[in-house]
C-alpha cells in the first residue's frame, strides 16, 4: 500500500515547522510570528499549494495568474503544475526558479539563486526530480529530467546535468561527486558529464603537467652536478 498523501493543512503545518528549524534566525518567542509575516519563502510554498491546489481543479488560467503574482511578491517563481511534498523550504528565496515538471520529496530546502530548469524545448517529464532531504546551495542549476538522490546536498553555484546517487555531495561546473557516503571520492571517477567543457579542470590539468616538465628538469640537472664537479676537481 503505498504512502498516504498529506492534506493541504499537513503540509502546511509541515512548511512552517521546516521554516522554523532550518533558519537559525527564527529563534526565540516572536520566531513563529516572523516567519508567518515576513518569510518569503514560507509566503511562496503557502501560495503555490493554493495555486497547485487550483491547478489541480482544471480551472484554466486562474493558475497561472496566480503564480505569477506570486513571483512579483516573492520573487520566487513556481509553475502552478510543480509537485512539493511538505516540509519544503526556501532561504530567502530570491530568484528561485522551479519548472513545471519539477517534482520535491519531502524536507527539502534551497537557497536563493536556486534554478530547478529543463533543457532546450522537450516535452514531457523535463524538469529535476529531488527525492528526500536534498539541500541545494545558493546559485545552483539543476537542468533536464534528472533526480538528486535522498540527503544530498548540492553546492552553490553547481551545475548539475546528470543523475547523482543517494548521500553525495556535488560541486563545480560541470557538477562532480566529491562526497559520497560521508567519503571522499576522486572527482575523476565520479563526474557527472564527461562531455560538458571545463576550463578550470584543463586548466589545472595543464598546470601539472608543467610542474612534473619542471621536476623532471630539475631532477635531470642534479643528476649532472656531480660529474660537473668531479671534472672541476681533476682540473
Amino acid at each position: 500500500m503505498g504512502k498516504r498523501k498529506a492534506s493541504f493543512l499537513e503540509c502546511v503545518k509541515a512548511d512552517f515547522r521546516a521554516a522554523l528549524d532550518n533558519d537559525p534566525a527564527a529563534r526565540g518567542f516572536w520566531a513563529p510570528l516572523e516567519v508567518a509575516l515576513t518569510y518569503a519563502g514560507f509566503h511562496a510554498i503557502l501560495m503555490h499549494r493554493i495555486t497547485h491546489v487550483v491547478h489541480q481543479a482544471g480551472i484554466p488560467f486562474l493558475p497561472r495568474v496566480m503564480s505569477m503574482i506570486n513571483r512579483f511578491i516573492t520573487g520566487i517563481e513556481i509553475h502552478q503544475a510543480a509537485r512539493i511534498e511538505p516540509g519544503f523550504f526556501i532561504d530567502h528565496g530570491m530568484g528561485v526558479v522551479i519548472g513545471e515538471t519539477a517534482e520535491i520529496g519531502e524536507d527539502c530546502m534551497l537557497f536563493h539563486g536556486v534554478t530547478l530548469g529543463g533543457t532546450g524545448k522537450a516535452t514531457g517529464k523535463r524538469h529535476p526530480t529531488l527525492k528526500s532531504g536534498v539541500v541545494v546551495g545558493a546559485g545552483a542549476k539543476i537542468l533536464g529530467a534528472i533526480t538528486i538522490g535522498k540527503n544530498s546536498y548540492v553546492g552553490g553555484n553547481s551545475v548539475v546535468l546528470e543523475d547523482v546517487p543517494d548521500n553525495c555531495t556535488v560541486v563545480g561546473i560541470p557538477g562532480r561527486i566529491v562526497k559520497r557516503d560521508g567519503k571522499r571520492v576522486m572527482p575523476k571517477e565520479h563526474a557527472l558529464d564527461h562531455n560538458l567543457p571545463d576550463p578550470v579542470l584543463d586548466r589545472f590539468r595543464a598546470l601539472e603537467n608543467h610542474i612534473e616538465e619542471l621536476e623532471r628538469e630539475l631532477r635531470g640537472r642534479r643528476s649532472d652536478q656531480p660529474a660537473e664537479e668531479e671534472s672541476c676537481s681533476r682540473e
